[in-house]
């Protein structure tokens, strides 16, 4: 299949990540201090579209390839100086930018993000006419218009421009509730299902009664209302039908609406008719949100590469959350560190092992001994806690990451499939007694052996329990 002509048109910004840990509260406020490992910088609203345009996903009706052009307002200073520099192979028409770059940074711990700082703009285009952008726009198989509410899809000569290729030419428009209307004769507008109740002013209304009532309203060939897990709502002149999304675990639906959007103009772009369209952007969309998120992009982009970092074999067996954190850790060169037991009752030795494991790296994962092989090792009265609560306990603390549970009596399974950069166990042998040691050292990992917080153990404490009792 030959290569798309796409021009995405809209408001481009600069989104930055920080990205560290945080292990303690600040002494003049009760918020969390996070010590930064890495900022990551790439191009956002628009430019995150242009981008996602020029990397289609491997999906439904999606061109391989695609040429890509970003028509949008861009400062005239450092920070656009740095998203213009990260487009890579996407062109860029520049217009005109009032004030500076809308600059969005975002400060993440353990992959959570904690605060967002927005600054510059507004970002309205200076000096536009209708003919510069109509030809830019000529030729292009699809136009995708990526509003994010800096004002270009208000503009006078961006909207005469945009009107006009609408009336041939295939235009997708991703709506914003502080940009302007979709112009008559879009070939599909994919609003989100409170943008679409906004614009219908018909709060509570469902995308279904939505989809069809905004057709209309702006003489628009389909509408997509998007919702989410639930995937989309598309209304024609032949009707109405939902369009269901594949069940994914929700890691950050940041930029999945970009996606939605991107992976349906490249549909269109391509010759697929609308529903296949749609249908290809559903399963794009769900694709993203399972990848990471935007966050993730930006993190493989920042690392060089437009891939994952590679995961281990068999890595597909772990949990999801499991899989994007080692995606996350490794694509900005972080360690993993794991360590394991059967934690049935928590007590302050669990703790401090646990905080001097996590101190050894970017993210721990604990592998945790399932009901049956806690029963096989300690006996029939044993877990007095059951896997589930024992896990969710672990993964509420502040120094654990993730939890792997296991049925096997050792965690060597596990750790082939999770493989580490560090192995972490307690007690008062040396790593060359740890049956999975070479095991660890196989794939170049390191074992770590930390001393037991004397005094304390599960044993003890169901020993005086049952005395008491």
């Amino acid at each position: 299949m030959s290569a798309a002509r796409i021009v995405v048109v809209g408001d481009a910004l600069l989104d930055r990540d920080v990205t560290g840990t945080s292990t303690r509260l600040s002494p003049d406020a009760p918020v969390p201090v996070v010590d930064a490992d890495a900022v990551f910088a790439s191009p956002g609203g628009a430019g995150l579209a242009a981008l996602l345009c020029a990397e289609p996903p491997a999906v439904g009706s999606v061109p391989a390839r695609a040429q890509v052009t970003l028509l949008a307002p861009v400062a005239a200073d450092a920070a656009g100086a740095e998203l213009a520099a990260a487009l890579g192979e996407v062109a860029l028409e520049r217009l005109g930018h009032e004030g500076g770059t809308r600059t969005k940074t975002r400060i993440r711990s353990s992959g959570q993000t904690l605060v967002r700082v927005d600054e510059g703009g507004p970002g309205t285009p200076v000096g536009v006419t209708a003919e510069a952008v109509a030809r830019v726009l000529a030729g292009a198989d699809a136009v995708l218009v990526s509003d994010y509410g800096g004002g270009v899809t208000r503009d006078p000569a961006v909207r005469r421009a945009l009107t006009d290729h609408a009336r041939t030419g295939t235009v997708v428009w991703d709506p914003h509730p502080r940009g302007g209307e979709p112009v008559p004769g879009c070939a599909l507008v994919t609003p989100n299902a409170a943008e679409a109740a906004a614009a219908a002013e018909r709060p509570g209304a469902g995308p279904r009664e939505l989809a069809p009532v905004l057709r209309e309203r702006w003489a628009a060939r389909a509408v997509a209302v998007t919702a989410g897990p639930r995937g989309a709502v598309l209304a024609t002149a032949a009707g109405t039908e939902h369009v269901p999304a594949a069940p994914v675990r929700d890691t950050d639906p940041c930029g999945a609406g970009d996606r939605f959007a991107s992976a349906a103009a490249l549909a269109l772009g391509g010759g697929a008719d609308v529903t296949a369209a749609v249908s290809t952007a559903v399963e794009a969309a769900g694709q993203w949100v399972a990848d990471g998120g935007a966050a993730t992009f930006r993190t493989r982009r920042a690392a060089g590469t437009g891939a994952a970092p590679e995961l281990p074999p068999g890595a597909a067996a772990l949990p999801r959350e499991v899989q994007d954190l080692l995606v996350e850790v490794r694509g900005r060169g972080g360690t993993v560190v794991a360590t394991g037991g059967c934690f049935d009752v928590l007590h302050a030795g669990h703790i401090a092992s646990l905080d001097a494991a996590r101190r050894l790296g970017d993210a721990l994962v604990v592998l945790l001994n399932s009901d049956r092989s806690v029963r096989r090792l300690k006996g029939p009265g044993r877990p007095v806690v059951g896997q589930e609560d024992r896990a969710r306990v672990l993964a509420a603390l502040r120094s654990v990451d993730a939890v792997v549970v296991f049925d096997e009596d050792d965690p060597r399974a596990a750790l082939n499939v999770l493989r580490p950069d560090v192995w972490v166990k307690g007690g008062d042998y040396t790593p060359e007694q740890l049956p999975e040691a070479a095991d660890v050292r196989g794939w170049g990992g390191q074992v770590s052996v930390l001393p037991y917080l004397s005094g304390r153990s599960t044993t003890a404490i169901l020993q005086r329990a049952g005395r008491e009792g």
